[in-house]
């Protein structure tokens, strides 16, 4: 491994556990697992926790790629990384450094710490290999900063899933023209397909390249409102929809309150929109929006057959076995937004509990833990997946993945509200699905801009 013209990777464990194929990412370069990684490993492994999985996933990679007859001065230097599907630029080699067996100079850290022993063990790295970049690679923000403090020169954090680089860059899901639509557009034709009316003009008479299929378009002065239905490289052909309709658009008594939660419920009362992905501040009405049209798709037009609802469950959290009761009692704490929202769609009626009761039962709503989901293969079903800023990609991945024919996926979640250690909002799967999805014709996305359940929530989350 002694290559001045390649860099040298120290990976933390917290790499591993976010990423467990992490070993991969790295092209042309070295890649170094402290021993005490592994053992950090070996005792996550054991858990009754999610993150458990991700560990033996590491720990087997690792096996794989070493190989069962390895000697101990191969797995010092390093052996080459295997060809794996996929990831076809890895070319580096693997190691697993012995870091217990050190001396380590004086002025680095007291080794009674196994973060201490990772960055010991890049210090010695980086004295011993003077002409190559030593870079330790964590996802822990403190470690990179006690990293800096006790000289190691290159600090990163681990960041191949992360797709774009400030949050604010996310995709919104609509496109806000200036001014008038139709006042600044010429060359126009229209054309009429049934109950729908479309457009088709020239990409060269809108003033934005960012348009991707089943993104809104909207205007500052006008009551325009449609939606892209067809790019090529020189045409955009959008359907309209107008401001006026979609604001009187109505899901089990529900109306929009404002353009956002508009073109949301447009897309998720839309049977050719397999997945609806909501995201916005808190009290912007995503898990209201999303539970009326699920009432509406499955009790007043049947095109569903039952609602599931699901969300992470917070690490604390992670066995259910804690809670008393059968699953749905146990995810009942967790869901309580669900019940919630019931209430709120329910409350004028006459007798609030018995309407809950029934309309739980007529809907087949069934609240579900997120860590039971593996394997499932789930058939004309609306799935409502909360609080999806907490998840990773992988996880979200495992998600989608479940959904089988006429099966809608709706996803909602708030990047400003993330309780997982290792996840940022450029990190979080909810935003990774987000810009994965755009150019995907069976997938809408909207940011519901704007605070809708009170002037008290309104006020909080705009400055507090």
């Amino acid at each position: 491994m002694d290559r001045d013209d390649t860099k040298l990777f120290v990976l933390d464990t917290n790499v591993l556990l976010h990423e467990p194929l992490a070993i991969y990412s790295f092209k042309e370069h070295d890649v170094i697992v402290p021993m005490t990684v592994l053992e950090e490993l070996d005792t996550i492994k054991d858990r009754k926790r999610d993150v458990s999985r991700d560990a033996r996933v590491a720990i087997r990679t690792l096996e794989d790629t070493l190989g069962g007859n390895i000697t101990p001065e191969q797995l010092v230097h390093g052996v080459p990384l295997p060809v794996r599907p996929g990831h076809e630029d890895a070319t580096g080699h693997l190691a697993v450094f012995p870091d217990h067996l050190i001396e380590f100079t004086i002025g680095s850290l007291t080794g009674d710490n196994n973060d201490n022993l990772i960055l010991n063990t890049t210090l010695h790295l980086q004295q011993q290999h003077p002409n190559r970049d030593v870079v330790l690679v964590t996802k822990d923000i403190n470690m990179r900063l006690k990293a800096k403090g006790v000289g190691i020169e290159q600090v990163e954090d681990y960041r191949r899933d992360q797709i774009i680089d400030d949050v604010r860059f996310l995709t919104k899901g609509f496109h806000q023209f200036q001014g008038s639509f139709w006042k600044n557009v010429g060359n126009i034709e229209t054309e009429r397909l049934g109950r729908k009316t479309v457009h088709q003009l020239p990409l060269s008479e809108v003033d934005t390249e960012l348009l991707y299929v089943n993104q809104y378009l909207i205007d500052e002065e006008s009551d325009f409102c449609g939606r892209v239905t067809k790019l090529d490289q020189d045409h955009v052909t959008f359907q309209d929809l107008n401001r006026e309709r979609i604001m009187n658009a109505e899901a089990w008594g529900i109306r929009p309150k404002n353009v956002y939660q508009g073109m949301a419920l447009q897309a998720l009362l839309d049977p050719d929109i397999d997945m609806v992905i909501l995201t916005g501040p808190a009290g912007c009405g995503k898990t209201l929006l999303a539970m009326a049209s699920a009432l509406e798709l499955v009790v007043e037009r049947n095109q569903y057959e039952k609602i599931i609802v699901t969300r992470n469950t917070p690490e604390i959290a992670e066995s259910i076995g804690f809670l008393p009761g059968t699953e749905e009692e146990k995810m009942g704490p967790w869901l309580a937004a669900i019940t919630d929202t019931l209430e709120v769609l329910h409350k004028h009626d006459v007798n609030p509990a018995g309407s809950l009761n029934y309309i739980m039962d007529k809907a087949n709503i069934q609240l579900k833990s997120i860590n039971f989901m593996r394997g499932r293969s789930i058939q004309n079903t609306i799935v409502l997946l909360d609080e999806c800023q907490n998840l990773t990609a992988s996880q979200l991945k495992t998600m989608i993945t479940r959904m089988g024919e006429g099966t809608k996926l709706i996803c909602c979640g708030n990047l400003a509200q993330i309780d997982s250690n290792y996840l940022t909002p450029v990190t979080s799967g909810l935003t990774y699905i987000v810009e994965r999805f755009k150019n995907f014709d069976g997938s809408a996305n909207i940011y519901l801009n704007g605070v809708v359940r009170s002037r008290l929530a309104e006020f909080a989350e705009e400055y507090l």
